[in-house]
């Protein structure tokens, strides 16, 4: 792929280098220690405080009328000085003489007339041109320049013998900038200008040509002249101007610059340069005026490889093109350019033509060009870009008869491909072909050369890259950028495809298996679109992140996200999302995981910690505070003589009297004890069943020895009988011990469902759940109840509150 990042049409043609001079300053003036740039600051004089160690010093465009010694002596290392486009009226050298570093001084376009001499002989760049000297301004201090690349003079009168002092010199470039008033002094011998690779006169752009003057010039390079104004009056004039330039070896080139000459006098010239020794013939800027005639002209043998005419204005405008075609068409060089012009048309040569490089080039050319051209035998390259071409099927069957057409740039026209056309008709040995910036569609790619190796369609209205498209194993190059392509194309029609041009198309989700279809893929540019950044796209990233930068260009600039927004503008590169988000099976899997560990984790420490008994404790404490508060007082207060009446085992007793009493009795809650409250005298099932109705709870310490109880049997079955018969809630449960479900006895069924329920309280062995425990017991009796005592005497207790 070519260095400019994109298959090329390459027009050749030479030219000089008019502007590349050797010992040059080129580049950029940036301001620093060693230059100062002030183009363009108004400036009337040379500013004194510029640092004595600038080098190069820019005061180009201001308004300088004079320089003085002390303006630069300070700049003791200068060494390029621009002073183009101020007002200078007068120079002397001499101010330079403590510059002895200078190297490049221009002082062109200025208002010299007068100069003084003084050998500056470390000068390489010295430009006098485009002032107002009456005569060349040449010091015979001149002819010690021996480092002098570039010479720039002007002058109103001209006289040969002015360049005697640097005939000696080695020049690679003299620029002569002529006015009106030439002398011609018939020397016997004439003057020589050696080793001067690259001659340019300016002429006086308004006034006819008039240089009679005989100079002969010993040049192998570059012969360029501007400002040529012709008539047929003074057209020989200027060949014989020429005859003079060119009777030395070989011309490399030959540029004419705004050239304004009449039709017969363009094809004068053509005539006498014909068999003349020059290689290149470029006319920029040409002026066709009068009228266009038919002249017989028959092309001799010839040096001229190439013509090159860029942009022809016609003054006259009812003539026959077959004429001014004809001229062109029959050439016998290998390299035509005529472009920049509004021809319509060309004709085919009438006999086999030695083209092999033809540059039609901004005219404004129709499909039926060449149509039916039989002659153009040996044409490699034709270039009819931005020109008036609509049809590519038209387009296609116009090369069938060139057999040895390798390069066909078609671009900047309106190609376009109607359906029924699409049995393309190429020459087989077309290699490179260009249809950028035309109108094409996805049908484009059933109408291609078969053997076509390098193809450019960028900046057309391609949307797909359909799959019956023709088979095309020879295309190594491909750029289809400026589309509405949505997808990278794969190599299975494009098997020796290496280099891929995609970027600023509508790619979001490249395919991933790209780089497994394209194996010879050696370059690839497919930035600047729209990617998705989503879990579709790693692969992408990851296999283009593991190539190098010579394969994919603008890696990773261009590769930016585009959707969703939080990844908006952050290169791919930096776009990373984690395998499980993107694994459904892995991320169901590890969910799962993670539910059983966290399950596992939780059932671990509940039972480490014992929280399923706190929590129970917790609830049975909300409950009872729920329960109690929503029973009336009056029901509560019946008759009651007592808090709670207990009910134990005597084998209990000990934790009854040590544990339970003192916990409620220092709360001030009135405790009923078979041992300290039964009525003597009364039978102990009175006393159980008197007891129960005079208090407020019924407490019931259970435990295996509780079960053994005959009398807890008794007192269980009398509480049993108020809790679900009376509808109650005053039964309190204390599970003192464990005990084995099917120890109950099947008569207390009842209490087997509430124990089922776990509706008691359970006695914790560790000390520091004792506290929770009485804060249990304690919530049930948080009311106020009034007690009446055996002899009527009223009292009333308070309960705590927790």
């Amino acid at each position: 792929m070519s260095q400019d990042k994109g298959p090329v049409i390459r027009t050749f043609h030479v030219v000089c280098i008019m502007t590349l001079i050797v010992g040059t300053i080129t580049q950029i003036c940036e301001e620093s220690e060693f230059e100062a740039c002030m183009s363009k600051n108004n400036l009337t004089h040379i500013p004194k405080n510029l640092l004595p160690t600038t080098k190069s010093l820019d005061v180009s465009q201001n308004y300088i009328s004079e320089l003085q010694i002390s303006d630069i002596s300070f700049l003791s290392g200068l060494k390029v000085l621009k002073l183009s486009h101020n007002r200078i009226q007068r120079i002397d050298l001499s101010i330079f003489k403590f510059n002895q570093d200078l190297e490049h001084l221009d002082l062109s376009h200025n208002q010299l007339r007068k100069m003084s001499c003084y050998p500056v002989v470390s000068l390489k760049h010295l430009d006098l041109s485009f002032n107002d000297f009456d005569v060349l301004p040449i010091c015979l201090e001149f002819g010690n320049l021996t480092q002098l690349s570039f010479l720039g003079l002007s002058a109103v009168k001209f006289q040969p013998l002015d360049l005697l002092p640097i005939a000696s010199l080695h020049l690679n470039y003299l620029l002569l900038v002529l006015g009106d008033n030439y002398v011609d002094e018939n020397m016997k011998e004439n003057l020589q200008v050696l080793n001067t690779k690259i001659l340019h006169f300016v002429f006086q752009p308004n006034s006819l040509f008039s240089v009679q003057v005989n100079i002969s010039v010993n040049t192998s390079g570059c012969l360029q002249l501007t400002n040529i104004k012709l008539n047929d009056e003074n057209c020989q004039v200027f060949v014989n101007f020429l005859l003079g330039l060119i009777r030395g070896p070989t011309l490399l080139n030959l540029i004419l610059n705004h050239v304004e000459t009449p039709w017969t006098c363009l094809v004068n010239i053509f005539r006498f340069l014909w068999p003349r020794p020059v290689e290149y013939l470029n006319i920029y800027n040409l002026t066709i005026d009068q009228k266009v005639t038919e002249i017989k002209f028959i092309y001799p043998a010839t040096t001229l490889k190439a013509v090159k005419i860029e942009h022809i204005t016609k003054r006259v405008f009812l003539f026959s093109q077959t004429v001014l075609y004809r001229v062109f068409s029959e050439m016998n060089i290998l390299m035509l350019t005529i472009s920049d012009t509004p021809l319509v048309h060309m004709l085919c040569p009438d006999t086999r033509s030695p083209f092999k490089f033809l540059n039609f080039s901004q005219n404004v050319f129709t499909d039926s060009v060449f149509d039916t051209c039989s002659t153009l035998v040996m044409l490699e390259t034709l270039i009819l870009q931005k020109n008036s071409l609509k049809n590519l099927f038209k387009v296609s069957l116009m090369t069938k008869n060139m057999p040895s057409l390798k390069t066909l740039d078609l671009s900047g026209n309106s190609l376009g491909i109607h359906t029924h056309e699409q049995n393309c008709t190429w020459s087989e040995s077309i290699v490179l072909l260009n249809l950028s910036s035309n109108v094409l569609t996805e049908s484009v790619f059933r109408c291609l050369p078969p053997k076509v190796e390098v193809l450019d369609l960028h900046s057309n209205r391609i949307m797909n890259i359909p799959e019956d498209v023709t088979y095309l194993e020879s295309l190594q190059e491909l750029n289809v950028a400026f589309n509405s392509l949505t997808d990278l194309p794969g190599c299975d029609t494009f098997s020796s495809l290496s280099a891929l041009i995609i970027d600023h198309n509508l790619v979001s989700h490249p395919s991933t298996d790209f780089f497994q279809s394209c194996q010879k893929i050696r370059s690839m540019k497919a930035g600047n679109n729209p990617f998705h950044c989503t879990c579709e796209l790693r692969e992408f990233i990851k296999n283009t992140g593991q190539l190098s930068s010579d394969i994919v260009w603008d890696w990773p600039e261009t590769y930016k996200c585009h959707y969703p927004d939080p990844y908006k503008g952050i290169l791919l590169k930096d776009f990373h999302v984690s395998p499980l988000s993107c694994n459904t099976t892995l991320l169901i899997v590890t969910i799962v995981t993670s539910m059983l560990v966290l399950a596992a984790t939780v059932t671990f420490l509940c039972l480490y910690f014992d929280l399923p008994w706190y929590l129970r404790m917790m609830c049975q404490w909300t409950q009872t505070r729920r329960r109690t508060r929503n029973i009336p007082l009056e029901e509560l207060q019946r008759n009651l003589q007592f808090h709670a009446f207990v009910s134990y085992s005597e084998l209990d007793s000990a934790w009854v009297k040590n544990e339970l009493l003192p916990n409620l009795e220092k709360e001030n809650l009135q405790i009923c004890l078979h041992e300290r409250n039964f009525v003597p005298g009364k039978s102990i099932v009175e006393n159980i069943i008197s007891c129960i109705e005079k208090s407020y709870k019924s407490i019931f310490v259970l435990s295996p020895n509780f079960i053994q109880s005959e009398w807890c049997h008794y007192e269980l079955y009398f509480a049993h009988h108020k809790l679900f018969w009376e509808g109650s809630n005053n039964l309190i449960l204390i599970l003192l011990k464990p005990i084995p479900e099917n120890n109950i006895p099947s008569k207390y069924h009842k209490l087997r469902a509430v124990m089922a329920q776990r509706t008691y309280l359970e006695w914790p062995t560790e000390k520091s759940k004792h506290g929770l425990f009485w804060a249990n017991v304690r919530a049930a009796f948080n009311i106020k109840l009034t007690l009446t005592s055996d002899y009527d005497d009223a009292k009333t207790l308070e309960s705590q509150e927790i």
